[in-house]
């Protein structure tokens, strides 16, 4: 018959397997996804889950994540930046786009980016170390301006005179008597970038595109206390759970106290 029908006999032996489905990985995928406010993509969860044992591809986990319609944050619309003003102070750009830097608190950098509260713009501060892109500083306002910066140095929980260089972009709400006043009594060197180049605080702005992405795209806090409470939490979650590519795929504060450790070797 396998003749009369110009067909191979190994056709008629073929059994088609089914595809096995591992519940268990499945199960961990979802969980690494939610556990990390669906920011991770593939290539992260693959991170962790070689962590676990697990040898996966990122081809199978972005299979899985489609079966179960588990769409990372960094495939939705981003935001567009606004034009801040512009500080004419001649100050030189110090930093000159090194940003590798092998101590801690040697040099800082800031920003700041705005929020939907009920429906109006509230912003938030970051002040954000070099060294290991953690979050040092912190801080939640109603009105973009030199309070909101400086109440984001009040919150580093280190010595401030640990710093060396605070380095921004030129907008007005860093040029201000008493952020002039932190750095004098701290003894900081400020570093500004040049007048519309936005890649010499390249660090400042992969992390707040990071922050616009995570935690206020497409976001409207009912509150200025859930903002504060959130934002808190946020912060927390990126410096000791997030992990980073730059860093090896560790969280910022794992690859802080790893560097210390070698250093005390």
């Amino acid at each position: 018959m396998c003749r009369a029908l110009n067909i191979s006999r190994g056709m008629v032996y073929y059994t088609p397997k089914k595809k096995q489905v591992n519940i268990e990985l499945e199960s961990e995928i979802i969980r690494i996804f939610k556990e990390n406010k669906t920011h991770y993509g593939t290539r992260k969860i693959k991170r962790k889950l070689a962590k676990k044992g697990y040898q996966v591809s990122r081809r199978r986990i972005g299979k899985i994540m489609k079966k179960y319609d588990l769409v990372s944050t960094y495939t939705k619309k981003q935001y567009k930046v606004h034009s801040p003003s512009c500080n004419e102070d001649k100050i030189a750009n110090v930093v000159n786009r090194e940003f590798d830097k092998k101590e801690a608190l040697d040099v800082v950098v800031s920003d700041l980016t705005y929020v939907n509260v009920k429906g109006k713009w509230n912003y938030i501060c970051l002040i954000i170390d070099l060294f290991n892109r953690e979050f040092v500083g912190y801080a939640a306002g109603k009105k973009k301006n030199a309070e909101l910066v400086t109440e984001a140095f009040k919150s580093i929980k280190r010595p401030l005179d640990q710093i060396n260089i605070l380095h921004t972009d030129r907008g007005n709400e860093f040029k201000n008597k008493a952020i002039d006043d932190i750095l004098d009594n701290f003894d900081i060197e400020r570093s500004l970038s040049n007048k519309g180049c936005p890649y010499d605080n390249a660090v400042a702005e992969a992390a707040f595109k990071v922050v616009k992405t995570e935690f206020a795209y497409d976001r409207i806090f009912n509150s200025f206390q859930e903002l504060e409470y959130e934002l808190f939490d946020y912060v927390n979650w990126y410096n000791n759970h997030r992990i980073h590519g730059s860093l090896d795929y560790l969280t910022p504060v794992e690859y802080r106290y790893l560097m210390f450790d070698k250093k005390l070797l």
